[in-house]
Protein backbone atom coordinates (compact mmCIF):
# COMPACT_ATOMS: atom_id res chain seq x y z
CA UNK A 1 0.00 0.00 0.00
CA UNK A 2 1.20 3.57 -0.88
CA UNK A 3 1.78 5.25 2.77
CA UNK A 4 3.72 8.85 3.85
CA UNK A 5 6.59 7.86 2.59
CA UNK A 6 5.73 7.08 -0.87
CA UNK A 7 6.69 10.96 -2.25
CA UNK A 8 4.55 12.34 -5.35
CA UNK A 9 5.60 15.41 -7.07
CA UNK A 10 2.36 17.68 -8.50
CA UNK A 11 3.59 19.62 -11.46
CA UNK A 12 1.46 22.62 -11.86
CA UNK A 13 -0.54 24.36 -8.79
CA UNK A 14 -3.95 25.44 -10.62
CA UNK A 15 -7.30 24.14 -9.77
CA UNK A 16 -6.18 20.05 -10.69
CA UNK A 17 -3.34 20.24 -9.15
CA UNK A 18 -4.05 21.66 -6.24
CA UNK A 19 -6.87 19.26 -6.35
CA UNK A 20 -4.95 16.22 -6.44
CA UNK A 21 -2.72 17.09 -3.85
CA UNK A 22 -5.49 17.25 -1.26
CA UNK A 23 -6.98 13.97 -2.77
CA UNK A 24 -3.00 12.67 -2.61
CA UNK A 25 -2.75 13.53 0.97
CA UNK A 26 -6.34 12.63 2.65
CA UNK A 27 -7.47 9.65 0.63
CA UNK A 28 -3.80 8.28 -0.74
CA UNK A 29 -2.47 9.13 2.25
CA UNK A 30 0.98 9.65 0.71
CA UNK A 31 3.92 12.96 0.85
CA UNK A 32 3.15 15.41 -1.96
CA UNK A 33 4.99 18.19 -2.74
CA UNK A 34 3.23 20.69 -5.33
CA UNK A 35 5.71 22.57 -7.68
CA UNK A 36 3.71 26.36 -9.02
CA UNK A 37 6.51 27.83 -12.11
CA UNK A 38 4.70 31.14 -10.90
CA UNK A 39 5.17 33.15 -8.03
CA UNK A 40 1.97 33.59 -6.40
CA UNK A 41 -1.17 31.73 -6.54
CA UNK A 42 -4.14 32.93 -8.26
CA UNK A 43 -5.87 33.01 -11.65
CA UNK A 44 -7.54 34.84 -14.55
CA UNK A 45 -10.19 36.87 -13.01
CA UNK A 46 -13.26 34.93 -14.69
CA UNK A 47 -15.51 31.95 -13.86
CA UNK A 48 -16.15 28.42 -13.98
CA UNK A 49 -19.33 26.14 -12.84
CA UNK A 50 -18.65 23.71 -10.50
CA UNK A 51 -21.21 21.05 -11.73
CA UNK A 52 -22.70 18.24 -9.70
CA UNK A 53 -20.04 15.35 -10.70
CA UNK A 54 -17.56 17.12 -9.00
CA UNK A 55 -19.41 18.91 -5.90
CA UNK A 56 -19.52 15.23 -5.52
CA UNK A 57 -15.58 14.78 -4.77
CA UNK A 58 -15.60 18.30 -3.11
CA UNK A 59 -17.80 16.62 -0.40
CA UNK A 60 -16.03 13.71 -0.05
CA UNK A 61 -12.95 16.01 0.23
CA UNK A 62 -14.40 17.97 2.98
CA UNK A 63 -14.52 21.63 0.91
CA UNK A 64 -18.13 21.80 -0.18
CA UNK A 65 -19.77 24.01 2.33
CA UNK A 66 -16.75 26.28 1.76
CA UNK A 67 -17.40 25.96 -2.21
CA UNK A 68 -20.89 26.94 -1.46
CA UNK A 69 -20.01 29.51 0.79
CA UNK A 70 -17.83 31.75 -1.34
CA UNK A 71 -19.50 30.69 -4.72
CA UNK A 72 -22.86 31.49 -6.07
CA UNK A 73 -25.54 29.14 -5.97
CA UNK A 74 -27.97 29.43 -9.48
CA UNK A 75 -31.56 30.53 -8.56
CA UNK A 76 -32.53 27.72 -10.97
CA UNK A 77 -31.84 26.07 -14.62
CA UNK A 78 -30.32 27.73 -16.88
CA UNK A 79 -31.34 28.50 -20.09
CA UNK A 80 -30.98 28.79 -23.83
CA UNK A 81 -32.11 31.25 -25.52
CA UNK A 82 -32.08 32.95 -29.47
CA UNK A 83 -30.51 35.50 -30.56
CA UNK A 84 -33.32 38.16 -30.01
CA UNK A 85 -33.81 36.70 -26.41
CA UNK A 86 -36.55 34.08 -27.21
CA UNK A 87 -36.56 31.20 -24.65
CA UNK A 88 -35.28 27.66 -26.60
CA UNK A 89 -34.89 25.15 -23.81
CA UNK A 90 -34.38 25.17 -20.20
CA UNK A 91 -30.23 23.25 -19.43
CA UNK A 92 -29.92 20.74 -16.34
CA UNK A 93 -28.25 22.09 -13.27
CA UNK A 94 -28.67 19.53 -10.57
CA UNK A 95 -28.26 16.17 -10.20
CA UNK A 96 -31.17 13.52 -10.27
CA UNK A 97 -31.59 13.16 -7.24
CA UNK A 98 -31.41 16.98 -6.46
CA UNK A 99 -28.54 16.47 -3.71
CA UNK A 100 -26.13 18.92 -5.78
CA UNK A 101 -26.63 22.15 -8.18
CA UNK A 102 -24.37 23.93 -10.30
CA UNK A 103 -22.27 26.71 -8.09
CA UNK A 104 -20.54 29.58 -10.15
CA UNK A 105 -16.87 30.20 -9.11
CA UNK A 106 -14.29 33.12 -9.28
CA UNK A 107 -11.41 31.27 -9.98
CA UNK A 108 -9.30 33.26 -7.51
CA UNK A 109 -11.94 31.90 -5.06
CA UNK A 110 -11.88 28.79 -6.20
CA UNK A 111 -7.92 28.34 -6.15
CA UNK A 112 -7.97 30.43 -2.52
CA UNK A 113 -10.29 27.45 -1.18
CA UNK A 114 -7.82 24.91 -2.78
CA UNK A 115 -5.04 26.39 -1.83
CA UNK A 116 -6.04 26.29 1.88
CA UNK A 117 -6.97 22.75 2.41
CA UNK A 118 -2.68 22.11 1.12
CA UNK A 119 -0.41 22.01 3.72
CA UNK A 120 1.85 25.36 3.03
CA UNK A 121 5.01 23.44 3.54
CA UNK A 122 4.37 21.46 0.44
CA UNK A 123 3.98 24.28 -2.24
CA UNK A 124 7.03 25.72 -4.06
CA UNK A 125 6.12 28.71 -5.92
CA UNK A 126 8.69 29.80 -8.18
CA UNK A 127 9.42 26.45 -9.71
CA UNK A 128 9.58 25.73 -13.70
CA UNK A 129 10.34 22.18 -14.78
CA UNK A 130 12.62 22.33 -17.04
CA UNK A 131 13.89 18.15 -16.86
CA UNK A 132 12.22 15.06 -15.81
CA UNK A 133 14.22 11.59 -16.35
CA UNK A 134 12.78 8.42 -14.98
CA UNK A 135 14.32 5.15 -14.10
CA UNK A 136 12.80 2.01 -12.85
CA UNK A 137 12.51 2.91 -9.28
CA UNK A 138 12.12 7.19 -8.84
CA UNK A 139 11.62 10.08 -11.28
CA UNK A 140 13.63 13.36 -10.97
CA UNK A 141 13.22 16.95 -11.62
CA UNK A 142 14.86 19.68 -12.45
CA UNK A 143 13.67 23.37 -12.08
CA UNK A 144 15.12 26.51 -13.95
CA UNK A 145 16.12 27.89 -10.29
CA UNK A 146 18.40 25.25 -10.24
CA UNK A 147 16.45 23.17 -6.99
CA UNK A 148 16.31 19.29 -8.25
CA UNK A 149 14.38 16.55 -6.55
CA UNK A 150 14.04 13.18 -6.54
CA UNK A 151 10.39 11.63 -6.13
CA UNK A 152 8.69 8.18 -6.23
CA UNK A 153 6.02 9.03 -8.77
CA UNK A 154 4.89 12.51 -10.65
CA UNK A 155 1.88 13.89 -11.64
CA UNK A 156 1.57 16.54 -14.41
CA UNK A 157 -1.19 18.52 -13.68
CA UNK A 158 0.52 21.76 -16.00
CA UNK A 159 -2.22 22.60 -18.42
CA UNK A 160 -2.61 22.45 -22.05
CA UNK A 161 1.01 22.78 -22.90
CA UNK A 162 2.75 20.72 -20.25
CA UNK A 163 6.31 19.90 -19.83
CA UNK A 164 5.09 16.50 -18.20
CA UNK A 165 3.18 15.25 -21.06
CA UNK A 166 5.45 16.54 -23.71
CA UNK A 167 8.92 15.10 -22.24
CA UNK A 168 6.57 11.16 -21.69
CA UNK A 169 5.40 11.10 -25.64
CA UNK A 170 4.60 12.85 -28.66
CA UNK A 171 0.83 14.50 -29.02
CA UNK A 172 -0.78 15.24 -31.82
CA UNK A 173 -1.28 19.03 -32.50
CA UNK A 174 -3.53 21.03 -30.90
CA UNK A 175 -6.78 21.90 -32.92
CA UNK A 176 -7.89 25.25 -33.49
CA UNK A 177 -11.98 25.56 -33.19
CA UNK A 178 -12.34 28.64 -35.92
CA UNK A 179 -13.41 30.90 -32.73
CA UNK A 180 -12.44 32.78 -30.60
CA UNK A 181 -13.96 33.63 -26.81
CA UNK A 182 -13.96 37.33 -25.15
CA UNK A 183 -14.40 37.11 -21.21
CA UNK A 184 -13.95 38.46 -17.89
CA UNK A 185 -16.20 39.86 -14.81
CA UNK A 186 -18.61 42.58 -14.27
CA UNK A 187 -19.91 44.11 -11.10
CA UNK A 188 -23.60 42.43 -11.00
CA UNK A 189 -24.64 45.88 -8.74
CA UNK A 190 -24.67 47.71 -12.45
CA UNK A 191 -27.19 45.28 -13.64
CA UNK A 192 -31.24 45.75 -13.78
CA UNK A 193 -32.43 44.81 -10.60
CA UNK A 194 -34.88 41.83 -12.33
CA UNK A 195 -31.62 40.49 -13.99
CA UNK A 196 -31.87 36.84 -13.47
CA UNK A 197 -29.56 35.16 -11.26
CA UNK A 198 -28.86 32.36 -13.50
CA UNK A 199 -26.58 31.10 -16.52
CA UNK A 200 -28.07 32.41 -19.52
CA UNK A 201 -27.06 31.04 -23.28
CA UNK A 202 -27.83 33.59 -25.86
CA UNK A 203 -27.30 31.80 -29.62
CA UNK A 204 -26.99 33.50 -32.85
CA UNK A 205 -25.45 32.59 -36.53
CA UNK A 206 -21.61 31.32 -35.54
CA UNK A 207 -21.66 33.04 -32.47
CA UNK A 208 -22.86 32.61 -28.47
CA UNK A 209 -22.82 34.64 -25.55
CA UNK A 210 -23.13 33.60 -21.94
CA UNK A 211 -23.35 34.53 -18.63
CA UNK A 212 -23.79 33.19 -15.07
CA UNK A 213 -23.67 34.81 -11.28
CA UNK A 214 -20.08 34.30 -9.13
CA UNK A 215 -19.24 35.01 -5.85
CA UNK A 216 -22.57 34.85 -3.58
CA UNK A 217 -24.03 36.61 -6.59
CA UNK A 218 -21.73 40.20 -6.11
CA UNK A 219 -20.27 39.33 -9.89
CA UNK A 220 -21.21 38.10 -13.26
CA UNK A 221 -19.32 35.69 -15.56
CA UNK A 222 -19.57 36.43 -19.08
CA UNK A 223 -17.90 34.97 -22.08
CA UNK A 224 -18.57 35.56 -25.63
CA UNK A 225 -17.69 33.19 -28.57
CA UNK A 226 -16.85 34.45 -32.38
CA UNK A 227 -15.49 33.02 -34.97
CA UNK A 228 -11.98 34.33 -36.66
CA UNK A 229 -9.92 32.87 -39.32
CA UNK A 230 -6.76 33.77 -37.69
CA UNK A 231 -6.02 31.28 -35.23
CA UNK A 232 -4.69 32.91 -31.98
CA UNK A 233 -2.46 31.90 -29.23
CA UNK A 234 -4.24 29.84 -26.25
CA UNK A 235 -3.76 32.49 -23.77
CA UNK A 236 -6.15 33.63 -21.10
CA UNK A 237 -4.93 36.78 -20.25
CA UNK A 238 -4.46 38.74 -23.43
CA UNK A 239 -6.19 41.82 -23.52
CA UNK A 240 -8.98 42.61 -25.87
CA UNK A 241 -10.93 45.17 -27.17
CA UNK A 242 -14.49 45.59 -25.48
CA UNK A 243 -15.95 47.81 -28.78
CA UNK A 244 -15.04 44.69 -30.84
CA UNK A 245 -16.57 42.52 -28.78
CA UNK A 246 -19.91 44.98 -28.53
CA UNK A 247 -19.21 44.83 -32.56
CA UNK A 248 -19.62 41.23 -32.52
CA UNK A 249 -23.64 41.25 -30.81
CA UNK A 250 -24.65 45.05 -31.06
CA UNK A 251 -26.84 44.68 -34.15
CA UNK A 252 -30.72 44.95 -34.34
CA UNK A 253 -30.89 40.86 -34.63
CA UNK A 254 -29.73 40.77 -30.69
CA UNK A 255 -31.81 41.06 -27.65
CA UNK A 256 -31.59 44.56 -25.99
CA UNK A 257 -30.57 43.16 -22.64
CA UNK A 258 -27.60 41.05 -23.92
CA UNK A 259 -26.48 44.67 -25.88
CA UNK A 260 -27.23 46.38 -22.42
CA UNK A 261 -25.18 43.73 -20.05
CA UNK A 262 -22.10 43.88 -23.09
CA UNK A 263 -22.51 47.85 -22.51
CA UNK A 264 -21.58 47.72 -19.06
CA UNK A 265 -17.95 45.56 -19.78
CA UNK A 266 -14.86 48.18 -19.08
CA UNK A 267 -12.44 45.18 -19.60
CA UNK A 268 -12.18 42.48 -21.59
CA UNK A 269 -9.86 39.36 -22.31
CA UNK A 270 -9.31 36.97 -24.76
CA UNK A 271 -8.31 33.52 -26.19
CA UNK A 272 -8.19 31.40 -28.86
CA UNK A 273 -10.20 27.84 -28.77
CA UNK A 274 -8.08 24.83 -29.19
CA UNK A 275 -8.55 20.95 -28.39
CA UNK A 276 -6.36 18.05 -28.92
CA UNK A 277 -7.68 14.58 -30.19
CA UNK A 278 -8.46 12.20 -27.28
CA UNK A 279 -4.51 10.87 -25.87
CA UNK A 280 -4.28 7.07 -26.23
CA UNK A 281 -2.27 7.03 -23.17
CA UNK A 282 -1.79 8.98 -20.25
CA UNK A 283 0.94 7.31 -18.23
CA UNK A 284 4.20 6.25 -18.27
CA UNK A 285 5.73 4.34 -15.89
CA UNK A 286 5.95 6.55 -12.33
CA UNK A 287 4.97 9.55 -14.80
CA UNK A 288 0.70 9.96 -15.24
CA UNK A 289 -1.29 13.28 -16.47
CA UNK A 290 -4.37 15.18 -15.24
CA UNK A 291 -6.84 17.53 -16.10
CA UNK A 292 -6.13 20.13 -18.93
CA UNK A 293 -2.67 17.97 -19.65
CA UNK A 294 -4.32 14.39 -20.36
CA UNK A 295 -7.53 16.05 -22.34
CA UNK A 296 -7.70 19.08 -23.07
CA UNK A 297 -10.94 20.11 -24.20
CA UNK A 298 -13.75 23.28 -25.57
CA UNK A 299 -15.06 25.08 -22.77
CA UNK A 300 -18.79 24.25 -24.32
CA UNK A 301 -19.65 21.53 -21.77
CA UNK A 302 -18.57 23.94 -19.28
CA UNK A 303 -16.44 20.10 -17.70
CA UNK A 304 -12.84 20.97 -17.96
CA UNK A 305 -12.66 21.85 -14.14
CA UNK A 306 -15.06 19.27 -13.48
CA UNK A 307 -13.02 16.72 -15.00
CA UNK A 308 -10.02 17.60 -13.44
CA UNK A 309 -11.61 16.93 -9.98
CA UNK A 310 -12.54 13.56 -11.05
CA UNK A 311 -9.23 12.86 -11.98
CA UNK A 312 -7.71 13.79 -8.85
CA UNK A 313 -9.95 11.56 -6.57
CA UNK A 314 -9.69 8.32 -8.80
CA UNK A 315 -6.08 8.96 -8.79
CA UNK A 316 -6.34 9.31 -5.34
CA UNK A 317 -8.08 5.66 -4.59
CA UNK A 318 -5.67 4.15 -7.13
CA UNK A 319 -2.43 5.24 -5.53
CA UNK A 320 -3.88 4.34 -1.81
CA UNK A 321 -4.00 0.57 -3.45
CA UNK A 322 -1.05 -0.10 -5.04
CA UNK A 323 1.52 -2.71 -3.83
CA UNK A 324 4.20 -0.07 -2.15
CA UNK A 325 6.55 1.85 -4.71
CA UNK A 326 7.14 -0.85 -7.46
CA UNK A 327 2.63 -1.28 -7.63
CA UNK A 328 2.93 2.78 -8.78
CA UNK A 329 3.37 2.26 -12.75
CA UNK A 330 0.37 -0.35 -12.21
CA UNK A 331 -1.89 1.92 -10.35
CA UNK A 332 -0.98 4.87 -13.10
CA UNK A 333 -1.96 2.19 -15.78
CA UNK A 334 -5.48 1.28 -14.19
CA UNK A 335 -6.18 4.99 -13.33
CA UNK A 336 -5.86 5.90 -16.78
CA UNK A 337 -7.93 3.11 -18.24
CA UNK A 338 -10.82 4.07 -15.80
CA UNK A 339 -10.17 7.74 -17.07
CA UNK A 340 -9.76 7.81 -20.36
CA UNK A 341 -13.08 6.89 -22.04
CA UNK A 342 -14.88 8.93 -19.45
CA UNK A 343 -13.04 12.20 -20.63
CA UNK A 344 -12.36 11.16 -24.52
CA UNK A 345 -16.82 11.29 -24.27
CA UNK A 346 -16.67 14.77 -22.99
CA UNK A 347 -13.91 16.27 -25.29
CA UNK A 348 -16.47 15.23 -28.27
CA UNK A 349 -19.48 16.53 -26.52
CA UNK A 350 -17.66 19.63 -25.51
CA UNK A 351 -17.33 20.21 -29.63
CA UNK A 352 -20.86 18.88 -30.51
CA UNK A 353 -21.85 21.87 -27.74
CA UNK A 354 -19.64 24.36 -29.81
CA UNK A 355 -21.74 23.24 -32.89
CA UNK A 356 -25.04 23.48 -31.31
CA UNK A 357 -24.23 26.89 -30.02
CA UNK A 358 -23.41 28.23 -33.33
CA UNK A 359 -25.72 26.44 -35.34
CA UNK A 360 -22.90 25.14 -37.00
CA UNK A 361 -22.15 21.83 -39.48
CA UNK A 362 -25.51 18.85 -38.35
CA UNK A 363 -26.96 22.17 -36.33
CA UNK A 364 -27.35 24.47 -39.31
CA UNK A 365 -31.11 22.94 -39.22
CA UNK A 366 -32.16 25.27 -36.64
CA UNK A 367 -35.11 22.70 -35.75
CA UNK A 368 -32.60 20.21 -35.08
CA UNK A 369 -30.82 22.05 -33.43
CA UNK A 370 -33.81 23.26 -30.66
CA UNK A 371 -35.19 19.69 -30.80
CA UNK A 372 -31.49 18.36 -29.38
CA UNK A 373 -30.74 21.24 -26.72
CA UNK A 374 -34.30 20.60 -25.17
CA UNK A 375 -33.76 16.66 -25.35
CA UNK A 376 -30.46 17.16 -24.00
CA UNK A 377 -30.80 18.42 -20.81
CA UNK A 378 -31.65 14.77 -19.77
CA UNK A 379 -28.14 13.23 -21.44
CA UNK A 380 -26.16 16.27 -19.19
CA UNK A 381 -27.96 15.54 -15.42
CA UNK A 382 -27.82 11.51 -16.48
CA UNK A 383 -24.59 10.98 -18.16
CA UNK A 384 -22.78 14.35 -16.80
CA UNK A 385 -23.86 15.33 -13.29
CA UNK A 386 -24.90 11.94 -11.97
CA UNK A 387 -21.39 10.38 -12.58
CA UNK A 388 -19.58 9.37 -9.57
CA UNK A 389 -15.90 8.91 -9.84
CA UNK A 390 -15.77 7.76 -6.43
CA UNK A 391 -17.84 4.79 -6.97
CA UNK A 392 -16.06 4.28 -10.52
CA UNK A 393 -12.94 3.94 -9.28
CA UNK A 394 -13.67 1.49 -6.01
CA UNK A 395 -15.42 -0.67 -8.60
CA UNK A 396 -13.04 -1.42 -10.98
CA UNK A 397 -10.52 -2.00 -7.41
CA UNK A 398 -13.03 -4.70 -5.99
CA UNK A 399 -13.43 -6.34 -9.33
CA UNK A 400 -9.65 -6.23 -9.33
CA UNK A 401 -9.15 -8.06 -5.70
CA UNK A 402 -11.58 -10.48 -6.47
CA UNK A 403 -10.31 -13.83 -6.47
CA UNK A 404 -11.16 -16.25 -9.81
CA UNK A 405 -13.05 -19.20 -8.75
CA UNK A 406 -11.13 -22.50 -8.93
Amino acid sequence: MADHTTRVAVIGGGMGGLTAAIALTRIAGVQVTVFEQARRFGDVGAGVTVAPNAQRILDTLGLLDEIKRVGARMEGPGVYLDARGALIAEAAWEDSARRYQNVGMYRPDLVEVLTRAVPADSVRLGHRLTSIHQSATSVRLGFDNGVTGEFDAVVGADGVHSVVRDSIMKVPDPVYSGSIAYRGVLDASRLPVDWPMKSQVWMGEGKHFMCYPLQQRKLFNYVGFVPSDKPLEESWSSAGDVSELAAEFGGDGWDPRLREFIGLIDTTFWWGLYDREPLTNWSRGRITLLGDAAHTMLPHAGQGVNQAIEDSIALAFFLRECDGSDGIAEAFKRYTSVRMQRTAILQNSSRRSGSQFDSQNEFEDIRKRDAELRAGRDFRRGVVFDYDAVAAAEKTLKRLRRVPSA
